[in-house]
């Protein structure tokens, strides 16, 4: 079962995303340079925005977990700080030579070499190892302690040890994923798969040249500061799936073919949550200078089993004003959908359920029916888990 997500955006003035030089990121499409938002800057904006909305417990993708999380519950739990922080540096080694770096932890700073994502769980049940650990009076006895509790191979052994009923890795995890070769932290596949923004038509941008002015420069003459940066418009297109049955699978830890049996509930949560933040939340750089705030004009979702298919072929040919009174994106929306017709044209409709929100000014020459982006996503998370029980 899968969850997919077209969205159509339009940013005035901006400077979205940008790449080592400080310009705007970019993309070839068709032959044409188009403006482009990576997906590591979509999500981590919807994941902020996601955090302060769930009750489901957080992850920390850092390389300060063991010194600035662990160790500080830890201590504040009464433990000697010298004892917590030679205990979490063996507990820190254990996790990651298992992961094939056995320098991968800084003895003296407990900072990781690379930031890795754990959770709010993990965290807390490595605590819990620790004040155990702590009551023994050798600390050669507590470290073998350690290594013993973590002799199990994988992060859902380790939460049922624990009895925590919640992602290991935390909501973040269980949304976007986790990459790691240890035996004990267990590698977590993401169920969200999120693609490049990109203008539906050629790039547009331009370098804006600024200037700053010393309020106490008296008689001087001139600017205190010159600098530039570049600005683009555009009209994105953004395609997100979930896999639903790995994502059900990511917060409970059934097996995939389980998922129907499971309480929705969470995920439903997330799914609408995700959702929310796809059409709303803008990914942005220079707030004070641009404002770049913005909400998704079209957003159209599917459900179905059928394998995704993004819909970015239908902007291969860059969108353009063709008579009076079109904009551009008028022109993306009309696109789309005709793109996604032809394609049913082609292959049969393959069953999706589709349920579509769209500004009223624009027009979906389509035969699917509009409605008020609430409705689309209670319809559609109805169609994944409503219908199946």
């Amino acid at each position: 079962m899968f969850l997919q997500i077209h969205f159509l955006t339009s940013y005035h003035a901006t400077l979205l995303n940008r790449d080592d030089a400080g310009l705007a990121k970019r993309i070839n499409l068709g032959g044409v340079t188009r403006l482009r938002v990576s997906s590591q800057c979509q999500k981590r904006h919807w994941r902020e925005w996601m955090l302060e909305r769930t009750d489901l417990p957080r992850g920390y993708r850092t390389r300060h977990f063991f010194n600035r999380i662990v160790k500080k519950k830890v201590v504040e739990k009464g433990i000697d700080p010298e004892l917590a922080h030679e205990l979490i540096w063996h507990l820190g080694k254990t996790l990651l030579t298992a992961a094939g770096d056995k320098d991968a932890l800084d003895k003296e700073t407990l900072a990781m070499k690379q930031p890795v994502l754990f959770g709010n769980p993990e965290a807390n049940f490595f605590v819990r190892l620790i004040e155990e650990a702590a009551q023994s009076e050798d600390v050669k006895k507590a470290q073998e302690l350690i290594t013993e509790r973590l002799s199990k191979k994988n992060a859902k052994a380790l939460m049922e040890q624990a009895g925590l009923d919640d992602p290991a890795a935390g909501f973040e995890g269980a949304l976007f994923g986790r990459f790691v070769t240890s035996d004990i932290l267990a590698r977590v596949d993401a169920p969200v798969h999120v693609a490049h923004a990109f203008t539906t038509h050629a790039l547009d941008t331009e370098v804006d040249f600024f200037t700053v002015v010393d309020d106490l420069a008296g008689d001087e003459t001139g600017a205190a500061h010159a600098n530039d940066m570049e600005l683009g418009t555009g009209i994105y297109y953004g395609y997100v799936v979930v896999d639903v049955p790995l994502l059900m699978s990511n917060l409970t830890g059934c097996q995939r073919s389980e998922w129907l049996d499971q309480d929705p509930s969470d995920a439903r949560k997330l799914l609408e949550l995700l959702i929310q933040a796809v059409a709303e939340v803008s990914p942005g750089a220079k707030l004070g200078a641009t404002a770049p705030y913005a909400k998704a004009e079209c957003v159209l979702l599917e459900v179905g089993q059928s394998q995704p298919r993004s819909l970015a072929n239908a902007f291969l040919r860059p969108v353009e004003v063709r008579h009076p009174g079109d904009n551009l994106m008028s022109r993306s929306i009309s696109a789309m959908a005709e793109y996604m017709q032809a394609m049913d044209k082609m292959y049969g409709h393959s069953g999706e359920k589709r349920f579509l929100a769209v500004n009223p000014v624009h027009s979906w020459p389509g035969e699917d029916q509009p409605l008020p982006l609430r409705e689309a996503i209670e319809h559609s998370l109805d169609a994944v888990f409503g219908e199946n029980r």
